[in-house]
């Protein structure tokens, strides 16, 4: 009984590590999109005036935001808890 509360325990320490991991990531993201994107939108307005910097500002911001997503736990696809689910379903079957 004691084997299966520690294997249970140290699931979800490493569930929750992976979960906090992806949450940083997520903020060092962000910090740099925030520096980076203004840096790209001065030098945009000081060479020419066709505005390229919306481009990588799109396309980072969406994957900003999957990441975000990601990070938070929030999966429109496959809904709440999916992954635990499944990761359950697999384990019955084996």
């Amino acid at each position: 009984m004691e084997s299966n509360f520690t294997n249970d325990n140290n699931y979800k320490y490493q569930k929750a590590k992976e979960k906090v991991e992806a949450i940083k990531g997520f903020y060092g993201n962000l910090l740099a999109y925030c520096i980076v994107i203004p840096i790209l939108a001065y030098i945009n307005y000081n060479t020419t005036s066709f505005l390229w910097f919306i481009f990588p500002a799109l396309g980072w911001g969406f994957g900003l935001l999957m990441n975000g997503l990601y990070a938070f736990g929030y999966n429109p696809l496959f809904g709440k808890n999916w992954e635990e689910r499944k990761i359950k379903e697999f384990m019955q079957e084996s």
